[in-house]
């Protein structure tokens, strides 16, 4: 999971150019089946919920979706933030974090349309009392200024908001990373450690709580992807060691006994030992230690189990490729689906049979949107080969020097 892509074959000294990188597809299979966990976690109350990774270890789909998009980050981001162009690869990076929030404050005003239009439609006013809504309700002049400044999220609203805070963090992260990795993690770790343990987040402005899922926390399973990617991108490796192997197993199935055994009790046991609950604990908001070393380990075993690298490497057109390399838009068609789900199963009294129906439509329904965007992005494709292809005109290059070479890379 955590390798580049793999690199473009110069065919000769005095090639012209260079083939084009081809997409390592094990990030978007991995991101498509995170899409497909986080949708039916969304839509509570259904059997298929219950086969989810959540119910077999400490971390769900959300650490595996920061984790992935931090390693994504680092793809897309790291190559071109050095000197002379950071401020540029800043601004980018600003601009996809303006534009989750605006993809979220689609799919909040959606919740908030289809939940009240469920209540009226069907004389459910109970709906109105669900995943955080009345708040806003019963001030609208207070609560729609604080859904549009982020300050009240919607349930299952608010990893938008948590991505995009994450985003506007990463020029730093970068820049941290570009004077030594070990700083970046040092100063990466210590944030997420502080935060936890003095319970700093951002608030919500009409009710007593913190974000959901706090940036401050989160920011360092982000980072861990971000400086992870770099390290290899520049001909590191990830050191794969019989006794490393054997711990992240071992962690991997003692967290699934104690999820699958309900020995949530030991818990208790830890907090005994007076050390923070981020180190003992296992809250979401703060991304708590044994959440945070369960993806690590997960993580660990997949680069470093061969059979699952091939598991993963499926091919361009493969279902889950594309789902995956349309994450945004699926990701937000899913939360849309996710809130109709659960307004369907809130006035059909969570029957047994609607639930899993609706999960598996809603599944079908983001492949069937995901090949629509992927057929569009191949017709662009296209299009864009046909503008540009006349333009095209070769160009004699004179073959040089190692040194002429050299003067060429700095223009």
């Amino acid at each position: 999971m955590a390798s580049t892509p793999t690199e473009a074959i110069v065919a000769g000294r005095s090639s012209l150019s260079a083939a084009a990188p081809m997409r390592d597809t094990r990030l978007d299979v991995l991101r498509g089946v995170a899409l497909i966990m986080i949708f039916i976690n969304h839509v509570p109350g259904q059997i298929f919920e219950y086969v989810t990774t959540k119910n077999f270890g400490f971390s769900d789909a959300a650490e595996a979706f920061v984790l992935i998009s931090g390693i994504a980050v680092g793809l897309a981001y790291g190559s071109g933030f050095r000197p002379g162009n950071r401020l540029k690869m800043a601004i980018k990076a600003v601009k996809r974090a303006f534009t989750l929030y605006l993809a979220h404050m689609i799919t909040t005003f959606m919740t908030l349309a289809l939940f009240i239009s469920g209540a009226w439609l069907f004389h459910r006013p109970g709906l109105l009392v669900e995943i955080n809504i009345l708040a806003v309700l019963m001030n609208l002049k207070e609560g729609i200024p604080a859904l549009l400044l982020l300050g009240h999220q919607i349930g299952y609203n608010n990893i938008l908001p948590m991505y995009g805070a994450l985003m506007l963090m990463v020029p730093i992260i970068l820049l941290l990373n570009a004077r030594s990795p070990l700083l970046a993690l040092g100063v990466s770790g210590t944030v997420w450690l502080l935060a936890g343990i003095y319970q700093v987040a951002p608030h919500n402005m009409l009710i007593e709580s913190y974000w959901f899922l706090n940036p401050l926390s989160w920011q360092f399973l982000f980072t861990i992807g971000i400086v992870s990617m770099l390290h290899i991108k520049r001909g590191g490796t990830i050191p794969r060691h019989p006794l490393l192997l054997a711990a992240a197993a071992a962690y991997v199935a003692l967290s699934f006994i104690w999820v699958t055994g309900h020995l949530w009790v030991f818990g208790n046991s830890l907090a005994a030992l007076g050390l923070p609950p981020v180190i003992t604990g296992f809250d979401k908001t703060f991304l708590s230690l044994p959440r945070l070393l369960h993806v690590l380990a997960l993580t660990y075993l997949v680069i470093s189990i061969p059979l699952f690298s091939r598991i993963l490497r499926r091919p361009a057109h493969h279902p889950l490729t594309i789902l995956g390399r349309h994450s945004l838009n699926i990701f937000v068609a899913g939360t849309i689906l996710a809130m109709i789900g659960q307004v369907v199963l809130y006035i059909t009294n969570k029957d047994p049979l609607v639930g899993p129906l609706f999960v598996i439509a809603g599944v079908a329904t983001q492949f069937a949107y995901a090949y629509y965007l992927e057929r569009k992005r191949q017709q662009g494709k296209v299009k864009t080969k046909l503008v540009t292809k006349p333009a095209t005109v070769p160009v004699p290059v004179r073959i040089g020097t190692a040194n002429t070479y050299r003067r060429n890379d700095r223009k």
